[in-house]
């Protein structure tokens, strides 16, 4: 049957890495060190899932429609909502970001809509494997900073940055402030102990991660669009509104 056919083991496991979302972001949400380590888990387990239902789809050749279409759908689920996730919890990630993130997913969503519905591929690039590393490698790191930070720690680096937008500077100008900070307390000679080098690093390094991140993803982008230009002619475009259902 076609739906026993569709609930194969590599879409089942693609399932349940939209299952584990919700529980990720509310461990993130909760205090305490086993909660931070927990979110930790369940986003390293969803991203296992990622690797190996399509390795498995392809090896034992069960390639679906259904896991072609929810594979995409569940990485961005799980990419944006761990990205609007840490706006709420950390001054360092800024709204314009996220919003770039999620915007060059509408447009390669809109681009793909548009190959299927004129029978024709969407060509894809290597920018857009370098972007899904970046941008698992910053969420990443956001954890690894959640884990190893306390509570009080991440409010007191938070305290930082809404004191310095009241007094009128940019987040990155923050974040370059606190990078400097750093090293010339390093340049002077001054010994920090490994919670306080954590701690300082911490101020910046989610930041820049982020920063790098939101720019390879509107790169990447980009490059899609000018890849396939060709989907968006006006003759395809007229073609696909009034195409007869």
């Amino acid at each position: 049957m076609k739906f026993e056919k569709e609930l194969n083991f590599p879409n089942i496991l693609t399932v349940v890495r939209v299952l584990i979302v919700p529980f990720f972001i509310y461990f993130l949400f909760q205090d305490g060190l086993v909660y931070r380590v927990t979110a930790f888990l369940f986003f390293v387990l969803a991203s296992l899932t990622d690797l190996i239902d399509g390795y498995l789809a392809r090896k034992w050749n069960q390639e679906t429609e259904f896991g072609k279409f929810l594979d995409p759908l569940a990485d961005k689920i799980l990419v944006i909502g761990s990205f609007i996730t840490f706006i709420l919890l950390d001054e360092q990630i800024e709204l314009w970001m996220v919003l770039l993130i999620i915007f060059r997913d509408m447009l390669i969503t809109t681009l793909r809509f548009l190959a299927i519905r004129l029978n024709k591929s969407l060509r894809t690039t290597m920018m857009g494997k370098v972007k899904t590393t970046f941008q698992m490698t910053a969420i990443l790191l956001l954890l690894i900073f959640f884990m190893l930070l306390s509570i009080r720690e991440r409010n007191a680096i938070n305290l930082i940055f809404e004191n310095g937008r009241a007094s009128g500077l940019t987040v990155f100008e923050i974040a370059n402030d606190n990078f400097f900070n750093l090293y010339n307390t390093l340049s002077s000679g001054i010994q920090l102990s490994i919670s306080q080098c954590i701690f300082q690093i911490a101020t910046f390094v989610p930041y820049y991660a982020m920063l790098f991140t939101t720019f390879i993803t509107v790169l990447s982008g980009l490059r899609y669009l000018v890849t396939n230009l060709e989907l968006l002619k006006l003759q395809n475009l007229l073609q696909v509104l009034f195409r007869k259902k």
